[in-house]
C-alpha cells in the first residue's frame, strides 16, 4: 500500500501486482487441437482454439490490459490472412494507443500473410515478427512507448509452432 499525506487528507492506493500469461498457435494441417489464451492473475480473460470449443480468431489479436485492475479492458481481432486491409487497421490502431498502454499480441491460425503494413509498427513496440512465416506463431506483451520492456516469443514455421506453441509469462507491479 502506498500512502501520501496532504494537509487535510490521507490518500492510500493499493497496488495489485499483475501477471499476464499468454499463448499463441499456428494452424495445424493434421487437425491437432490447439489453444491460445490470455490470462491475467491466473484467470482466462480471452481464449481461442484450432479445432476446439473456442472461436479461431484467425490473425492478430490485441488485448489491452487495464494496468490498475489487471483485467481485460479491450480486445480486437485483425484477420490479416483474409482481410487485405487488416494490417493497415492494426497499424493505425496500435499507433493510436497512448504511451503506457499495456497490450498483449496473440497470433492464431495464420497471421503472417498480409501483415506487411503493420510490421514496422509491431517492431517499434519491440515485437519484430517480420521473420514469422506461414502458420508460424507469435505472442508478446508490450508497454506502448517502451519497447525495451517487450517480451516476445515466436516460432517461425508451421512445424515449429505445432511442436512448441509460443508462450510467455510477465509480471509487473500494478498501477
Amino acid at each position: 500500500m502506498i500512502c501520501s499525506y496532504t494537509a487535510l487528507l490521507m490518500l492510500c492506493v493499493i497496488s495489485v501486482p499483475c501477471t499476464i500469461e499468454a499463448q499463441a498457435y499456428g494452424a495445424d494441417t493434421s487437425g491437432q487441437l490447439q489453444y491460445a489464451y490470455v490470462k491475467t492473475n491466473g484467470v482466462a480473460v480471452w481464449q481461442a482454439s484450432w479445432e476446439g470449443e473456442y472461436p479461431r480468431n484467425r490473425g492478430v489479436n490485441v488485448i489491452i490490459v487495464d494496468r490498475s485492475a489487471c483485467t481485460l479492458q479491450e480486445w480486437r481481432n485483425f484477420d490479416t490472412h483474409r482481410d487485405l486491409g487488416a494490417a493497415g487497421k492494426l497499424r493505425d490502431y496500435l499507433q493510436g494507443l497512448s504511451d503506457g498502454t499495456v497490450l498483449v499480441g496473440v497470433s492464431c491460425d495464420e497471421a503472417s500473410y498480409g501483415l506487411d503494413a503493420a510490421e514496422a509498427t509491431l517492431s517499434s513496440l519491440g515485437a519484430d515478427v517480420s521473420d514469422v512465416g506461414y502458420r508460424g506463431a507469435f505472442v508478446f506483451v508490450a508497454e506502448k512507448g517502451d519497447p525495451s520492456q517487450t517480451v516476445l516469443d515466436k516460432e517461425l514455421t508451421e512445424a515449429a509452432a505445432n511442436a512448441r506453441q509460443p508462450k510467455i509469462t510477465v509480471s509487473f507491479p500494478g498501477a
